[in-house]
């Protein structure tokens, strides 16, 4: 299957990743690993998880969906298969966030411990740290690396100028750099990514893993009405692109997937893959139907006619 690199880092990935921030929230064990068994068995490779995935559940702490990743590793003996990519930096309470060397060097060895692995392929800064100058946080990355515990390090829910700032840090003293770029973007979600990241990204030759590549939902087609987002996970989320905007967007994807004979999800996965700078889209599933409608997106092709139908809706 067709690969992309991530950045300058040597690691290819094929152009799908699997989002596991359902796992220990909407995917219980058994779930996450037939999930997991199917992304694999379709020659998929990219797994990306956070150390703080999934606090926000009541009764959790953290390190959830990392300890099921873990459990899978070791039980499904496909650790050579894949790619992990996880995170940290966001609160994990009782003061441990931030990117400053002493807490990335706790906060490693306890991700490594959850996932049961002696080494990160692609470890990312969840968030930027203001508090902490950037000199630092690359410099313990770099000793990370140094330390064979990680392989390549990315930024998550950057800005432009600070991404920027960060590459600059790396050039001037030989650091590691950021060689991929985590952000929300998507066909409702557009904006915020394009105007500045874009072009940064494609100038400095940083791939791209976006999230929410779905919108939370929304672009599959399945909210269309207030009604629709009733006793949702993800309803709160979705029910913001119910608005005309949106709705001309699944107009159109309706009108692409009925042409192609494919889903609305597929339609959406495809048209984000072939962005510029994209790597691979992160998308999650609850269930292998769904998991089989992102997997026909990884495969579609999509038309001239197809792609400028998208952008005029969306624009």
């Amino acid at each position: 299957m067709q690969t992309r690199e991530l950045g300058r880092s040597g690691l290819k990935v094929v152009p799908l990743a699997f989002g596991g921030n359902v796992f220990g929230w909407t995917a219980d064990a058994a779930r996450s690993f037939q999930l997991l068994d199917a992304f694999v068995d379709a020659g998929c490779n990219l797994i990306d998880t956070a150390d703080v995935y999934s606090r926000w559940v009541p009764g959790n702490r953290g390190g959830e969906s990392e300890s099921l990743i873990g459990q899978w590793l070791a039980r499904s003996g496909r650790r050579n298969q894949v790619l992990i990519a996880t995170k940290a930096g966001m609160d994990m309470g009782e003061g441990n966030k931030g990117l400053s060397p002493a807490y990335l060097r706790r906060a490693v060895d306890a991700s490594l411990q959850r996932l049961g692995i002696d080494c990160i392929d692609l470890y990312q800064a969840h968030q930027d740290d203001a508090d902490t100058p950037l000199e630092d946080t690359l410099g313990a990355f770099a000793d990370l690396i140094k330390a064979g515990k990680v392989r390549a390090i990315g930024a998550s829910n950057y800005t432009a100028p600070r991404l920027a700032q960060a590459l600059a840090v790396s050039a001037r003293l030989g650091l590691p750099r950021y060689e991929t770029l985590q952000p929300g973007y998507n066909l409702a979600d557009r904006a915020g990514f394009e105007a500045e990241l874009q072009p940064l990204c494609v100038r400095e030759g940083l791939s791209v893993i976006p999230y929410y590549s779905l919108a939370a939902g929304f672009l599959s087609g399945k909210y269309r009405k207030p009604e629709d987002l009733q006793g949702r996970a993800r309803g709160a989320r979705a029910g913001s692109y119910l608005n005309e905007r949106g709705l001309r967007i699944l107009v159109a994807l309706d009108a692409v997937a009925a042409r192609l004979g494919t889903t609305q999800t597929a339609v959406a996965i495809a048209w984000l893959r072939d962005r510029p700078a994209i790597a691979a889209p992160i998308a999650s599933a609850t269930s292998v139907e769904q998991l089989q409608a992102l997997l026909a997106g990884l495969r579609l092709p999509l038309d001239a006619a197809a792609v400028a139908e998208l952008d005029a809706a969306s624009a």
